[in-house]
């Protein structure tokens, strides 16, 4: 997205918190591209097979944010943080959908113990994922917030450090603490 477009986005966000509804069928287009490799990257850690689609994940993540009442948006990047969000919990609403119809079953558990490797996920360590998440975000939500853009979102740790405007240096020392802190509430790798 060109510098143009990006401040673009930023007033169309700025008139959808205002309550002009005519600025989401503006704005949709314009990020519509970078939500779709967003929801890519969350559905690259689910299952062969997973059920929801990109595109699919995209629109309702889209919804539900543009109809949200009350929501303020500071700009794009802060957009994107909420739509990772929104996407992760739509996520989850599907895990937790798809565990209630395997009640008793014993789900086959293949995940990679290192956070920052690409693992698949099935249904309920994505659950044990988000329950561990939110714990630390009740403990820091700027830590939780990284996880989110760059286990889900697929960002580095620089891209990740400039959408939260924090430096570099301490992007790192948050990662590290936020792996150790997960991986401790995770346990062991079940694989």
């Amino acid at each position: 997205m060109s510098g143009d477009d990006r401040a673009e986005a930023t007033r169309l966000l700025h008139q959808l918190a205002a309550g002009d509804a005519a600025a989401a069928d503006l704005l949709f287009p314009l990020i519509y591209e970078d939500l779709k490799r967003l929801a890519q990257s969350y559905l690259r850690r689910e299952k062969p097979g997973h059920t929801l689609q990109p595109t699919a994940l995209v629109h309702e993540a889209y919804v539900r944010l543009v109809n949200a009442d009350g929501l303020k948006i500071a700009d794009r990047a802060h957009f994107f943080r909420l739509a990772a969000r929104a996407m992760r919990h739509l996520l989850v609403d599907h895990a937790r959908r798809k565990q209630a119809q395997k009640r008793g079953s014993d789900p086959v558990l293949r995940t990679q113990s290192a956070l920052d490797r690409v693992g698949v996920w099935d249904e309920a360590r994505l659950l044990e994922l988000h329950d561990a998440l939110e714990a630390l975000a009740l403990q820091d939500p700027r830590k939780a917030q990284l996880v989110e853009m760059r286990f889900f979102g697929g960002l580095s740790i620089p891209e990740a450090a400039s959408a939260l405007d924090i430096s570099h240096a301490t992007a790192e020392r948050d990662w590290a603490f936020a792996k150790a802190f997960l991986l401790r509430q995770l346990g062991p790798d079940p694989a």
